[in-house]
């Protein structure tokens, strides 16, 4: 399994929140609106690890994804704070994109992702299934 976090550093620990039903509820929904489109979650990981990726990079690196869509999962990205685009002035014209800080902190949720998926793997689908 992929780990997404190598060598990163994480954000200082914050104090945790006390969730109410309703204030879970309508947080999961405010991060699936974040987090909404199919290729947000490949772009992500491409990103993580402090790797920057010029906008061809991506692309050849997700190869079912059309241009038009990987620009605007991109800006809805950058627009939230999650990813952040570095122009670099010269001749032709130079664009990295990186994960910012808060995008970053993303890897240890997604990494549970990730463990969570395996789980469902050891245990084979139908016993999974079963339990739910």
């Amino acid at each position: 399994m992929t780990r997404t976090h190598e060598k990163v550093g994480y954000l200082p620990e914050s104090k945790e929140v006390e969730h109410t039903l309703d204030s879970a509820v309508d947080g999961v929904e405010q991060i699936f609106r974040l987090l909404e489109g199919r290729w947000k979650f490949v772009i992500l990981f491409h990103l993580f690890g402090g790797r920057l990726k010029r906008f061809s990079e991506l692309e050849r690196a997700i190869p079912g994804v059309s241009q038009k869509m990987l620009i605007q999962q991109l800006r809805q990205l950058e627009a939230d704070g999650i990813v952040r685009r570095i122009v670099h002035h010269q001749v032709p014209p130079k664009v990295e994109y990186g994960l910012t800080d808060w995008g970053q902190a993303l890897c240890p949720a997604l990494d549970a992702l990730l463990k969570w998926h395996a789980q469902r793997e050891r245990l084979g689908a139908g016993e999974a299934g079963a339990k739910a």
